[in-house]
């Protein structure tokens, strides 16, 4: 078995995952990238699909200048939704770029050992020797499905990540359960795929985002509040773009802010296109999910108690992710044993440490602790300079930095 040591071993090649390298990799640290770069965005999310967020806030995290997604796309404005696949190829360029020899690999096991700290086995048979582990595995291993539809088997029941091609839903009667983007746009992208989509939601009514708008007047943002990666608003700003500060909160108040910063909504370019071939159900709660013939019956009650069966061909649940320690297969029984939690969450330090020196944590995972904004690829650039800085420090032997990249193009 092949055995090689680095600095820093990175699990994932997302967002999250190149931003925390492009910082290592600047001031010389030996950092191994293990994934393929975008690949939970291109496998799993549907065709057709568009960013939420704003060109300005859906760029990666480099020390370098001209790698924002603004400046891959200069023309992009405000208001001007993002295609998921012109997200993805700026993805990879940016990994081409800052990190141009991504292993695209899969981390079988990470194990406490050896004097470095910690062994990664790699799909390939490989055992990589480190002291410093940076889980950035995205919202992927987190898929949350309610209980009340548990135990269904897959071919019934399936989360919104599962699907890249909705077309093999054609002809079918699909519930897809959520009142957020996800439900909303799956909905209208099944519809486009020729499917008879039916949202259940358990919110009194649908609610949607308002039209972005730039320049925005002095009086508007003085009354209103400055704009930010999550929307406008001065609190807003505040979790969007100083998450450090989130941290020194109350636990029971940084969950709520999780929680109710940006509830449930579907954007507002989407709004049109959820018409008639989508048919919609608010203010049920899910009681249980039992096979029936070829399909699914749903059970749903509404806050008087009047039960309501919905029959489906399938169910999708777009019920969002839920953040535990305990799903990350790859980390050793030890290490999931040892990593101080709470609800599931990892218990990280400022600098995105666990309770296990050595071992980061970036992306959703880090939420419970620095907030919102984690859930979101505009925390990505916070997360990968923090982690990068510290790692930095603890670093014994540095290499010389190497000079900084230009943006393609530039003479």
């Amino acid at each position: 078995m092949n055995e090689s040591a680095s600095d820093v071993v990175i699990v994932g090649a997302g967002p999250y995952g190149l931003s925390a390298a492009a910082h290592l990799r600047n001031v010389g640290l030996e950092v191994r990238v293990i994934g393929t770069p975008m690949r939970f965005w291109e496998e799993n999310m549907p065709e057709g699909m568009f960013l939420k967020s704003e060109p300005f806030a859906s760029s990666l995290g480099a020390p370098q200048a001209g790698m924002a997604f603004t400046d891959r796309h200069p023309g992009w404005r405000t208001g001007q939704p993002i295609p998921l696949d012109t997200f993805i190829a700026y993805g990879r360029w940016f990994a081409a770029e800052t990190v141009p020899d991504i292993e695209t690999a899969e981390v079988v096991s990470v194990e406490r050992g050896g004097p470095a700290g910690y062994v990664v086995t790699l799909s390939t048979g490989e055992t990589a020797v480190t002291r410093t582990v940076v889980l950035a595995v995205g919202v992927g291993p987190f898929a949350h499905i309610p209980d009340e539809l548990s135990g269904m088997p897959s071919w019934l029941l399936s989360h919104s990540t599962a699907h890249r091609d909705l077309t093999l839903f054609a002809g079918k009667d699909v519930a897809v359960v959520g009142a957020g983007q996800s439900a909303l746009e799956t909905a209208v992208l099944l519809a486009d795929a020729g499917a008879r989509p039916h949202v259940v939601a358990r919110r009194g009514t649908l609610d949607w985002n308002t039209v972005p708008r730039e320049p925005r007047p002095l009086r508007a943002k003085i009354t209103g509040g400055p704009r930010s990666g999550l929307g406008t608003g001065y609190r807003t700003w505040l979790w969007a773009e100083r998450p450090g500060l989130v941290r020194h909160l109350p636990y029971r108040r940084r969950q709520r802010i999780v929680r109710e910063t940006l509830p449930p909504a579907g954007a507002w370019w989407l709004r049109d296109r959820l018409d008639e071939r989508v048919q919609v159900t608010t203010g049920r709660q899910l009681v249980k999910a039992v096979e029936q013939d070829d399909g699914i019956a749903l059970t749903t009650v509404d806050r008087t108690g009047d039960r309501l069966v919905i029959e489906a061909d399938h169910i999708i649940a777009a019920t969002g992710f839920v953040p535990n320690v305990q799903r990350l297969t790859m980390l050793s029984p030890e290490i999931r044993v040892r990593v101080d939690t709470r609800l599931g969450a990892p218990v990280l330090t400022r600098d995105f440490e666990s309770s296990l020196p050595g071992l980061y944590f970036a992306g959703l995972a880090a939420a419970a602790t620095f907030g919102p904004v984690m859930r979101f690829v505009h925390g990505s650039d916070f997360a990968g300079r923090r982690i990068a800085h510290h790692i930095i420090r603890r670093t014994p032997r540095l290499r010389p930095a190497p000079r900084a990249l230009e943006p393609e193009g530039n003479p």
